[in-house]
């Protein structure tokens, strides 16, 4: 089914309503900003082969329970980065063609170099996020993911294990270009192919970097 533009605006619109949290005091949207980051995620993207080129709305978390820490490093990638001196914020996903894989890409632009802080802030996050486990069979365990040469600095987790009881793995990247916060989710039902990861990563950092 094809999504018509409105759609996707509207939904990258409550992802940036939604990223601002209770912070919106300290935050400003930037229409001009707003309107480059929905340009640059809506131009054809230079993703791996099988991924669809045309958008679809903001990746959702496959789980409804996770502790503070993982909903903290995955929340971004879905259109809720932190809020604090946001300025601009969108979010989309492409769908591959392995089972169950999806890519979700977030672009969040902040003022006064807070981009830099929120990458330590989130770096914090992942290093106390273990696991993800729910009472319906996700049982998710993270690993660290090395990550080189990806925009300013980056940090990176896999999560693997199991999601309703069926084989599940997430790579997760977080990086930095300049004052923008560049959010990468790459998910598959039985694994994710890291090398494919960093390409997808590549794709966001060039859509930031537009």
């Amino acid at each position: 089914m094809k999504r018509k533009p409105g759609i996707i605006a509207c939904a990258l619109l409550a992802g940036v309503l939604a990223g601002c949290g209770g912070e919106g005091a300290e935050s400003f949207l930037d229409a001009n900003a707003m309107a480059q980051l929905h340009e640059a995620l809506n131009k054809e993207p230079r993703l791996p082969d099988g991924f669809t080129a045309r958008p679809d709305q903001a990746w959702r978390m496959p789980f409804g329970q996770a502790d503070r820490s993982c909903r903290a490093l995955l929340e971004p990638a879905g259109g809720r980065a932190p809020g604090q001196a946001l300025t601009a914020q969108a979010a989309v996903s492409y769908h591959g063609d392995g089972l169950g894989e999806q890519a979700g890409v977030g672009l969040a632009k902040y003022a006064n170099e807070e981009a830099r802080g929120h990458l330590d802030d989130l770096a914090k996050a992942l290093g106390s996020c273990h696991s993800v486990r729910t009472s319906s069979g996700t049982d998710l365990r993270l690993q660290r993911l090395r990550v080189n040469n990806a925009g300013d600095e980056a940090v990176g987790a896999r999560l693997r294990g199991r999601l309703n009881g069926y084989p599940y793995a997430m790579d997760v990247v977080l990086s930095r270009v300049g004052d923008t916060l560049v959010s990468v989710v790459h998910t598959g039902m039985n694994d994710v192919d890291e090398a494919r990861t960093r390409k997808v990563v590549d794709a966001a950092i060039s859509m930031a970097s537009a």
